[in-house]
C-alpha cells in the first residue's frame, strides 16, 4: 500500500525523486514504450475494431491499470515514488505549483510552443520527443489556446458528472448522452453539450497532450491520477451502481461488440475490468 498525494503537497524531495525516475524511465527508452502503447490503443469508435482505452465504458479501468504499470515501473527506479494527481479544478492557472521549475516546467513559448523552463525542457538535453507524431523534438504546451479559448473544467462541472448514478450506456461510445463515463471522459456531443472535463484539460494545456501522443508530457500521469480518483469518489457516491455493461452486450450493433464487459480481459494487459473496480489494496488517495 503507498500513497497518491495532490502535487501541491509534495515536498522538495518528492519532487525532486519523481522528476529523477521519470528522466530515467526516459533515458532507458521505457517511457517511450509507453507513449508508443497509449498511441496503439487510441481507438476511435469510428473504427471497425475493439476499443478498450477511450471512447469505450473502460476507459477508467483501462487506465487505472495504464498508470499502475507506469507506476510500477517509476517504483522499479525508486521505491519511494508514486504518481501525484492534479486537481485542475483548484489549481487552474499556469502559475499553479505543478508548472513550476522543479516539477514540470511551464507553458511553452509563443511561435513554436516549446517548453523552456523545467527538467523536461528539450534544451537540458533529457527529454525528446521520439514518437513521430511530429517532426519536433521537444515538448510544447499552449495554456489555454489563445487562438481560439479554452478554460479548465470547474468544480460544478466535476459535480454534474458525479452526480449521475448511471456508469455508462447506450451505445457506449463517444456520444453515449448520459452515465458518468462520458460525463467524465468529455466527448462533446452535437447540439448537446460541448467537451468537458477530461479532454477539456488535455485542450487547455494543448501541443503535446493532444491526441493520441499525449504521455509524452509528463503531466498526462498527474491528469490521470486525478481522472482515477474522480472514479473512486463516483464509486463512493453510488455504491449500488457497478460498471456497465456487465457483460459482452452481443447484438448485431457495431459498437456493442467492440466494448469490454465486466469480466473481459483488456488488451495489452490481459486484466478485466473487474479485477480493477477496488484500488485500496494498492494505493490510497492522501
Amino acid at each position: 500500500m503507498y500513497d497518491r498525494k495532490n502535487q501541491r503537497n509534495l515536498t522538495r524531495t518528492e519532487k525532486r525523486r519523481l522528476v529523477g525516475a521519470i528522466l530515467e524511465l526516459k533515458r532507458s527508452g521505457r517511457y517511450d514504450d509507453f507513449v508508443l502503447l497509449h498511441r496503439e490503443f487510441y481507438v476511435s469508435d469510428g473504427e471497425d475494431r475493439p476499443r478498450a482505452a477511450h471512447m469505450t465504458p473502460s476507459f477508467f479501468p483501462w487506465h487505472r491499470q495504464y498508470l499502475l504499470e507506469f507506476e510500477k515501473a517509476l517504483r522499479a527506479v525508486d521505491p519511494a515514488v508514486s504518481v501525484p494527481y492534479w486537481d485542475w479544478t483548484s489549481d487552474n492557472t499556469p502559475g499553479a505549483s505543478l508548472w513550476a521549475e522543479d516539477l514540470l516546467g511551464g507553458n511553452g513559448r509563443p511561435g513554436d510552443r516549446q517548453v523552456m523552463t523545467g527538467p523536461f525542457a528539450y534544451a537540458t538535453g533529457g527529454w525528446t520527443i521520439n514518437d513521430g507524431v511530429s517532426e519536433q523534438p521537444f515538448l510544447t504546451r499552449n495554456f489555454g489556446r489563445p487562438s481560439s479559448p479554452v478554460t479548465l473544467p470547474g468544480k460544478d462541472d466535476v459535480a454534474r458528472a458525479l452526480k449521475d448514478p448511471v456508469y455508462d450506456a447506450e451505445p457506449w461510445n463517444s456520444v453515449s448522452g448520459t452515465g458518468f463515463r462520458n460525463r467524465i471522459e468529455g466527448w462533446g456531443i452535437r447540439g448537446s453539450r460541448g467537451v468537458s472535463n477530461h479532454n477539456q484539460v488535455h485542450r487547455w494545456v494543448g501541443g503535446s497532450m493532444s491526441g493520441a501522443g499525449s504521455p509524452n508530457d509528463p503531466v498526462f500521469w498527474f491528469h490521470h491520477a486525478f481522472i482515477d480518483l474522480l472514479w473512486v469518489r463516483w464509486q463512493k457516491a453510488h455504491p449500488r451502481s457497478g460498471y456497465r455493461p456487465g457483460a459482452r452486450t452481443g447484438g448485431s450493433g457495431g459498437d456493442r461488440e467492440r466494448v469490454f464487459g465486466l469480466d473481459e480481459p483488456m488488451p495489452p494487459f490481459g486484466v478485466a475490468p473487474s479485477a480493477l473496480l477496488d484500488h485500496t489494496r494498492l494505493y490510497r488517495y492522501v
